[in-house]
């Protein structure tokens, strides 16, 4: 048995504020599950951000531990599927929500939710992608199934954050011409070394013609905002082009007319990687370690300990974080 004690960043509500502070936790504190990981490594997301103010909409108990990924060692198993010493990684399904997160030296979760970590991949690298990449890793498989390099440029949006510069970073590796959508002009050049092609300034393309179609400039996209970016991703794309969309940080509302899929013929993808099934995540985690891989991959991100967690989550709050943030839980920082 491994020592009892561990560090662990806990939110709290007190007296109406919720406060972040690292904590001493028992192993015996963790919730139920069959799979005990020493977590090495966990990556800092929106969602976590959110659940440390206490929105009720991620999490509805605290005291809480956030972190919606972690990867790590199986210190315990109940499932004859894993063994003592597998390296694996947990991402979403309830961990960080209402089961205490990757932001602790140990989880306990149900085995149903880990997965080998794969052969060409680092512990470190798994959480430059996290949840993050494997949204991005959906994404981009999916549209490939509809839209070929050779068909034209694929328009990114929240081309900064996680999703969205992984998914420019991919793309580029695949062959894809890439026009990346962003709000921040001082990251250009940020983002034409991660391989996009064009930058398209968000409030230009917010404020396009209020109209049911408009002019076919793209042959697909990755949508990680929705609202109107979205419904202008879709009146822009060419027939028999497809989206995807995967967040609802502008507006989850969709004002926009049936004419681009019945006149074009576009395709709207969802994605949700929170409870994707366990044999479609492994396709995409072992696509990530190996021809989606991004060259660039370790420029993408910060890392910090967990000690540096708050101000992370402050910065990601304030939209000023850029790339993947990755949490060391090795003690070896």
């Amino acid at each position: 048995m491994e020592n009892s004690e561990f560090k662990a960043y806990v939110v709290d509500n007190v007296d109406g504020n919720f406060v972040g502070k690292i904590k001493n936790k028992k192993l015996e504190d963790l919730p139920e599950g069959d799979l005990l990981v020493k977590v090495s490594f966990s990556s800092l997301n929106y969602k976590d951000a959110l659940s440390s103010i206490g929105n009720k909409g991620v999490t509805k108990t605290f005291p809480h531990t956030p972190g919606i990924d972690a990867v790590g060692t199986v210190v315990e198993s109940e499932n004859s599927q894993f063994k003592r010493g597998d390296k694996v990684i947990v991402t979403s399904y309830d961990l960080g929500m209402n089961t205490d997160g990757g932001f602790a030296e140990y989880i306990k979760v149900p085995s149903q939710w880990a997965l080998r970590l794969p052969d060409d991949l680092s512990m470190k690298e798994s959480m430059i992608y996290g949840t993050a990449g494997l949204t991005a890793g959906m994404s981009v498989l999916r549209l490939t199934e509809l839209v070929k390099p050779n068909a034209g440029n694929i328009i990114v949006s929240g081309s900064t954050g996680g999703v969205g510069a992984l998914s420019v970073a991919i793309l580029s590796k695949l062959g894809y011409s890439v026009t990346a959508i962003t709000g921040k002009e001082s990251e250009k050049d940020y983002l034409l070394n991660l391989g996009a092609k064009e930058i398209m300034p968000r409030k230009e393309f917010e404020d396009l013609a209020k109209k049911p179609l408009l002019k076919t400039l793209y042959a697909g996209g990755i949508d990680t905002v929705g609202g109107v970016i979205l419904e202008n991703i879709i009146k822009s794309v060419k027939p028999m082009g497809a989206v995807t969309c995967c967040g609802n940080a502008a507006s989850p509302n969709l004002e926009i007319t049936v004419f681009p899929f019945i006149l074009r013929g576009v395709t709207l993808i969802g994605i949700d990687s929170q409870n994707y099934p366990m044999s479609y995540r492994e396709q995409v985690w072992n696509g990530l370690a190996k021809d989606l891989k991004p060259n660039m991959l370790h420029e993408m991100c910060n890392e910090v300990s967990l000690e540096g967690v708050q101000e992370k989550i402050d910065l990601i709050l304030q939209g000023k974080l850029k790339g993947r943030t990755v949490i060391n839980l090795q003690n070896k920082f």
